[in-house]
């Protein structure tokens, strides 16, 4: 539970811009597969800017908790990803 907590605190700031390639991604009608990539995409370059930034020392603390870099981004990944689906169901509903 330790672990999910620390993940879920490394996620917060994500979280705006997470949301707003949400609305980015809605703009464009997109299927969920689609929209699976291009999040994809989006944790790679995250990971990619988390690792050559000053925020690198973060990770320290993941590793710590025995978290390694693939699993952190993985569950990032797919924690987005849930929002995401959940999101684009409920906006092409009313769309």
């Amino acid at each position: 539970m330790q672990r999910f907590e620390a993940i879920i605190l490394f996620y917060k700031p994500l979280f705006l811009w997470s949301f707003a390639a949400n609305i980015a991604i809605t703009l464009f009608n997109p299927l969920l597969f689609q929209a699976f990539i291009a999040k994809l995409f989006l944790t790679i370059f995250a990971r990619y800017y988390v690792i050559q930034s000053d925020t690198k020392q973060k990770l320290t603390t993941f590793k710590s908790l025995g978290i390694s870099e693939f699993k952190l981004f993985s569950f990032l990944y797919i924690i987005d990803v849930c929002i995401m689906s959940i999101y684009l169901v409920l906006i092409k509903e009313f769309i």
